[in-house]
């Protein structure tokens, strides 16, 4: 068994393949109160003797740091432990002192000279102030100070980008579960391209995916339950009904039954099955509850072809969640306890600088070598019109997304999204593209990544073949959008 427990997210970082999640920490500390980071620290010895010697936090899951790091510093036990922290700034341009100030600060309520894993959130991709940091979390990594980087909640694209632009990622923890299939599309594709593994959460839709809710009849979720339970009622009546999700929970009741497992077991191992995820990240209310020997059972398990069957089928009448993976964070509807953001961003700041010209039209610049030598703007606003220049997919002096067609062309519609943003508009007022790439074989991943950032907007667009200026370039976009009342 204890191999099958086991996983290498990298050579030297071996983990659980189900991980203890912290994030209930803050919910036990919703009335403003700390837990005893010593007192509560004890409850993660059970974990850790029966073999779950990973544990996921983040740095506003309360004080599940401060807890965990007790922990590590006190545990006399022979298992190594795995401690994997999350960073999520505030939207914007983050300095190279207030990263190094929050890498420091982990260290410190973890009590440890190095991150195992530090797994980084960012808010809007609009804005490549994302990709600053992650290449100063980077070179944090290579002074020592982080073990392995990892990002949460990044879609398929940004991934892709990050990937191909040479950051060294190992992790991507999203949301998937049976009610959430957003994982298993383009996703999966990243994925397996640069061989990066997914740490699951969510994968028991807050506990609703469990005996305990089979022929319930429908809760009215309000802020007497859980923030996980009224984040994932939300998925659940995406996903369909509340009709739907009990035919869900039956077809997974008879397979427990099958296995003499619980309803739980069912719905994470069909996760756990799944390739391109390394682990599945289980919630624990430390001192409250602890589901040690259910998880255990998740061992016993193997579903066979019958078994994923009925379950692919039953998910295929399910609908769709919209969207990439973290989209429930970045765009409506969202997904959230609160249904929006107001319990983690105050608001965004504009993602370029926005200036006036000699007629008073307003402009933007993205700092590109390329604007100041030949005298231009990223783009420019006249009355409700916005018209972006041809942008490649450069940031500062570097070449974003490699060779990869699809990362550069998912770039360069950041920069055409972050410069609109600018100037009062968004990216569904664009009403036409022109697509320019270097070489005509590579029209078709350029039109899947335009296909995929514009499928619901569906502007007129050309795409031809031209000479690009700039060595590695492949694909260069212009954008014109007129702003609604």
């Amino acid at each position: 068994m204890n191999d099958m427990m086991y996983t290498e997210l990298a050579p030297d970082l071996k983990i659980s393949r189900v991980l203890t999640g912290l994030w209930q920490i803050a919910d036990l500390e919703r009335s403003g109160k700390a837990l005893d980071p010593v007192e509560t620290a004890q409850f993660m010895a059970p974990y850790v003797e029966n073999g779950f010697t990973t544990f996921d936090m983040a740095d506003h899951y309360g004080t599940a740091e401060i807890i965990s790091g007790t922990f590590k510093k006190t545990y006399d036990g022979e298992k190594a432990i795995q401690l994997l922290t999350k960073w999520v700034p505030e939207p914007g341009k983050v300095s190279k002192e207030t990263i190094r100030k929050a890498v420091e600060e982990r260290l410190e309520r973890l009590q440890t000279d190095q991150v195992d894993l530090l797994q980084y959130h960012a808010w809007l991709y609009a804005d490549p102030a994302w990709l600053d940091t992650l290449y100063e979390l980077q070179r944090l990594k290579e002074e020592g100070l982080i073990k392995h980087l990892g990002v949460t909640n990044f879609d398929s694209a940004h991934l892709r980008i990050a990937l191909a632009s040479d950051i060294e990622l190992v992790s991507n923890q999203v949301c998937y579960s049976l009610l959430d299939q957003r994982a298993s599309g383009e996703m999966r594709k990243v994925c397996d391209q640069y061989n990066v593994k997914l740490l699951a959460f969510g994968t028991l839709a807050g506990g609703f995916l469990s005996d305990r809710w089979l022929d319930q009849s429908e809760p009215h979720v309000d802020d007497s339950y859980t923030w996980s339970q009224m984040k994932y009622k939300r998925f659940i009546d995406q996903a369909g009904n509340w009709e739907d999700f009990q035919k869900l929970l039956h077809t997974l009741n008879a397979l427990a039954k099958k296995h003499n497992v619980s309803i739980a077991n069912i719905a994470t191992r069909y996760i756990m099955d799944q390739n391109h995820v390394a682990g599945v990240i289980l919630g624990a209310r430390l001192g409250k509850s602890e589901h040690i020997q259910e998880n255990l059972r998740l061992y016993s398990i193997d579903l066979d072809e019958d078994d994923r069957g009925l379950i692919q089928n039953h998910l295929d009448m399910l609908n769709p969640i919209h969207g990439d993976c973290g989209d429930e964070y970045r765009k409506p509807p969202f997904l959230t306890a609160s249904g929006d953001l107001s319990h983690h961003v105050s608001g965004f700041p504009d993602p370029y600088p926005t200036s006036k010209n000699i007629n008073g039209n307003a402009i933007v610049v993205s700092g590109t070598y390329w604007e100041d030598m030949a005298g231009y703007s990223r783009a420019i606003r006249t009355g409700n019109t916005i018209k972006v220049s041809g942008t490649t997919a450069t940031h500062g002096d570097l070449m974003i997304g490699g060779n990869d067609l699809k990362a550069q062309t998912h770039f360069v519609i950041d920069k055409i999204e972050g410069a609109i943003l600018s100037l009062g508009g968004k990216l569904e007022d664009v009403d036409r593209t022109r697509i320019f790439v270097n070489d005509v074989n590579d029209w078709e991943p350029v039109a899947r990544a335009h296909g995929e950032r514009f499928k619901d907007i569906q502007p007129a667009n050309t795409l031809v073949e031209a000479k690009l200026v700039g060595e590695g370039y492949k694909v260069e976009i212009e954008a014109e959008a007129t702003i609604k009342n």
